[in-house]
């Protein structure tokens, strides 16, 4: 497979708390497994288990069983984030780009990879590179690109600090691609991890 491929990394430090600020009822529709949902909501089947203390077993659900989905302030920013690319993008006349819901469950898992393992990099010890992750999650594309940042305690911080990146700029106003993700965690020491993928859809 042919495909560009952009990465961009920049790093401060500072902290930031993300707590769970809220939950929401998810309806078990027929073909659902709890990883799908999982994907599908930005979680792990893990969190939505300690959310459902009822679920004993992950292979056990059922149509039409109603499961509590947590959800976190991490969330909120993260879709902020992707807000502030837009609007970036659209003061340019550029094409607005879509959220892809797996590619912001990839970028999500990157940065608590990366807060969790300690390191600052594109290339994961867990999942290589962004590329190979993507396309581990079966999400296929003919061009890709990986902003990363660690430290910035708000989306606007964080977006600031990208477009004052000439690497970071040029993938978030790239007319090559068409759909987003973004993720970001804390590590246990306080540090805020951030990732944006960019993937024009193939």
């Amino acid at each position: 497979m042919k495909f560009k491929k952009a990465i961009a990394a920049v790093a401060v430090t500072l902290a930031l708390t993300i707590s769970v600020s809220a939950q929401s009822i998810y309806t078990v529709k027929s073909g659902d497994t709890l990883t799908k949902i999982a994907n599908a909501n930005q979680c792990t089947v893990s969190d939505i288990m300690k959310a459902n203390p009822s679920i004993k077993n992950s292979a056990m659900i059922y149509k039409g069983q109603k499961i509590t989905i947590p959800t976190s302030s991490a969330t909120a920013y993260e879709d902020q984030v992707i807000t502030l690319v837009n609007k970036e993008r659209s003061k340019r006349g550029l094409q607005t780009l879509k959220k892809n819901a797996t590619l912001a469950y990839v970028a999500r898992l990157k940065s608590k990879d990366m807060a969790t393992k300690g390191y600052f990099s594109h290339t994961s010890p867990t999942y290589g590179s962004p590329f190979t992750m993507m396309q581990h999650y079966g999400i296929r594309f003919s061009a890709a690109g990986e902003n990363i940042a660690m430290g910035q305690p708000t989306p606007q911080a964080v977006m600031t600090a990208w477009m004052n990146s000439p690497g970071h700029k040029a993938n978030i106003l790239s007319p090559a691609y068409n759909q987003i993700g973004v993720g970001m965690a804390k590590s246990s020491r306080g540090s805020i991890y951030w990732t944006q993928e960019f993937i024009k859809a193939a």
